[in-house]
Parts: C-alpha cells; sequence; structure tokens
C-alpha cells in the first residue's frame, strides 16, 4: 500500500495464497475464504468488519474462512447461526495463512 490507496488491498493475502498455490502446484483446500489484508511489508491488518463478510460466505456455501488474528475478538460478535455454518481459521502471518489453506497440509 505504498500510496496509501485502498483499492485491492483486501485482497492480498488471498493473493499471496493464490500465488504460492500456483507456483508450487499445490490446491487451495475447496470450499475456503480468505479474509485479511497484507501490507507491502508482509504484515497482517485484520478486517476492518467481520460480520458481514462472514454472513455472505454463509450464505454462498462457504465452509472454511481463514481470519487474521487481530479479528479473533470481534469473532464474539458473530450471531450463533453464521458460528455454526463456518468454521474459523485464524492465522498471523502470511506463511501460516498458506500452511493453512493448501490442501491435504
Amino acid at each position: 500500500d505504498l500510496m496509501q490507496g485502498k483499492e485491492g488491498s483486501q485482497a492480498g493475502v488471498a493473493f499471496f495464497v493464490a500465488l504460492y498455490s500456483l507456483l508450487r502446484d499445490k490446491p487451495v483446500q475447496a470450499a475456503l475464504v480468505i479474509l485479511g489484508e497484507m501490507t507491502i511489508q508482509g504484515n497482517i491488518r485484520p478486517v476492518r468488519s467481520i460480520v458481514e463478510p462472514l454472513q455472505v460466505i454463509m450464505d454462498n456455501g462457504a465452509k472454511r474462512v481463514l481470519i487474521p488474528l487481530g479479528n479473533r475478538r470481534d469473532f464474539m460478535e458473530v450471531p450463533p447461526d453464521i458460528v455454526e455454518s463456518v468454521d474459523p481459521i485464524f492465522y498471523s502471518d502470511p506463511m501460516a495463512a498458506v500452511m493453512k489453506s493448501i490442501a491435504g497440509g
């Protein structure tokens, strides 16, 4: 985020995981959504709001979601029906996100 712009920055971790998956020829788990922003230095930023994305994820059939560790406290505000439907997986750095999202890993 060199120019302090917000365009596309919310897909940083997902892009990193996709690039790793492509380069290593290892598929990402099915029905997985990756939330989180990544700075140019590789730092993970929490998502601004967690309830709305989780509702959309649940409504569209995803089963698991990678969530930045910085959003762990926000998870307490998530309605029970969403908590029952979506399995949260917390991560703290880009490589942890990769290892938790690669199929069979």
